[in-house]
């Protein structure tokens, strides 16, 4: 947290200008004492009406917790539930029970935030679409303002990589995804973005920064950053950007430049995932007509349909920078 507090303040001295919004996750951030992450953000210049977010495990949502980080000025929390089933909980390695979810978000409720997020994963081994609908239907029971819901990805170099019997099904994800949708929009969340949804009003500011190709800063040992073309990222290992901070060397690990065409088609590929979607002529004549049911012509702009969020990424493939 030392490491930490000294790079943002040496960002600030550098010019860093007030955020709009921060974003504290990527592991687990209430295992640090609230205080001192409320010390430590409190580094961070933003503006009188920023939207401030903390990752939260179940488990240690207190009301205490919660009522240090109001105080900080953090306004939205994004509690880490997953699923409400034990087994499933099991199988992704979750820690929590769900009767936590039930005391933590209740908390929530009573706290004041103005707004928070529930994660959700499906497609775990011995998930079944039941468990499912039951996990999303205690969520939409427990008046959550806004959800993401993200099928469960292998990713290389992890044990469930090595496990091929327990990689999820794409029939089954499509299903689940769905059974999400239609629960969800039914109790009245609108799908912003592939795997978002929200009431009006309650939509995340900080993911719109990557959806639309913005700029950010990002500090600790693994964080991005991106300015104006330039993507960088930190060293990955805490021990490692502790001794290069404290050693007053950069812990930025490498970047890399983007063209103007590659930021053109990012800011298209993202920009598609989204309710608003992609100018008309972002896919030609022959890739509407063979994309026919998966895109719709909204105006001017192309949107997915939901049989094509579920095949966003070939509808991607196609798309050209206007």
């Amino acid at each position: 947290m030392a490491a930490l507090r000294t790079e943002i303040r040496g960002a600030r001295d550098a010019g860093l200008t007030p955020v709009r919004t921060l974003f504290v996750g990527g592991g687990t951030p209430t295992r640090v004492d609230p205080s001192l992450l409320v010390d430590v953000l409190a580094e961070i210049p933003r503006t009188h009406n920023a939207e401030c977010t903390v990752e939260c495990n179940p488990d240690d949502v207190t009301a205490s917790l919660l009522a240090t980080y109001r105080a900080g000025g953090i306004n939205r929390v994004s509690i880490g539930v997953q699923s409400t089933a034990d087994h499933v909980l099991v199988s992704l390695g979750r820690t929590h029970v769900p009767r936590n979810v039930l005391t933590a978000i209740e908390a929530v409720h009573e706290s004041g935030l103005e707004t928070f997020n529930v994660d959700l994963i499906y497609g775990a081994a011995g998930e079944t679409l039941d468990d499912w609908t039951r996990t999303v239907s205690t969520i939409v029971a427990l008046d959550v303002p806004h959800v993401s819901a993200y099928g469960l990805t292998v990713e290389a170099g992890t044990v469930l990589a090595t496990a091929p019997a327990r990689h999820p099904d794409d029939d089954d994800l499509a299903d689940k995804y769905e059974r999400v949708d239609d629960l969800l929009g039914a109790a009245g969340l609108g799908n912003y973005e592939i795997s978002n949804w929200a009431l009006p009003g309650h939509e995340c500011r900080h993911n719109a920064v990557y959806w639309s190709g913005g700029d950010y800063a990002g500090f600790g040992s693994a964080a991005h950053s991106h300015s104006n073309g330039r993507r960088a990222w930190n060293v990955r290992t805490p021990d490692r950007y502790v001794e290069l901070v404290t050693g007053g060397v950069s812990p930025e690990s490498s970047h890399e430049i983007l063209d103007g065409a590659t930021r053109a088609i990012e800011r298209l590929q993202l920009a598609l995932r989204t309710r608003d979607g992609v100018p008309l002529g972002a896919l030609s004549d022959d890739d509407l007509r063979a994309f026919e049911g998966l895109v719709s012509v909204a105006g001017d702009r192309l949107v997915l349909t939901r049989a094509g969020r579920l095949l966003a990424n070939e509808v991607s493939l196609r798309l050209r920078a206007l």
